[in-house]
């Protein structure tokens, strides 16, 4: 598989960090990022193509007077409800990492998590993770 063929999902509402993503990586050779804003529009990309990994922004919600974490997008994937493999490699992007969210990533088999507020740089060394290469 060469780079230009890798295919990443990018899910982040702020549009100006999901422009510089996609355009310094595929300047970079990493491969086509693709941008989603919400997760309606993430299901949707996910259900039109495959994509070789994905770096997910995930909120937190109330629920009934609980905090949680929206990970609609990862169970869809994990699921094996996407044309994705289920195992694909995500990375989530979260404004903090509690020990309870961590223990729920990692039994979703995320190892990698992306404090905000965080530098396009992060991401992008994200990216050249899934494909194997180093950022210049």
């Amino acid at each position: 598989m060469t780079d230009s063929s890798l295919h990443m999902l990018l899910v982040e509402p702020e549009t100006l960090l999901r422009r510089t993503v996609s355009l310094t990586a595929r300047s970079l050779g990493l491969g086509m990022v693709h941008e989603a804003a919400s997760v309606e529009a993430a299901r949707r990309l996910l259900g039109q193509r495959h994509f070789d990994g994905a770096v997910i922004a995930v909120e937190c919600v109330e629920s009934e007077g609980e905090r949680r974490y929206d990970m609609t997008l990862v169970e869809l994937i994990r699921q094996g409800l996407t044309i994705s493999d289920a195992d694909m490699p995500i990375a989530i992007m979260a404004d903090r990492a509690t020990a309870e969210l961590v223990k729920e990533l990692q039994g979703r088999g995320i190892s990698r998590v992306i404090l905000k507020p965080f530098r396009a740089k992060v991401l992008l060394e994200a990216i050249a993770d899934f494909a194997g290469k180093q950022p210049a």
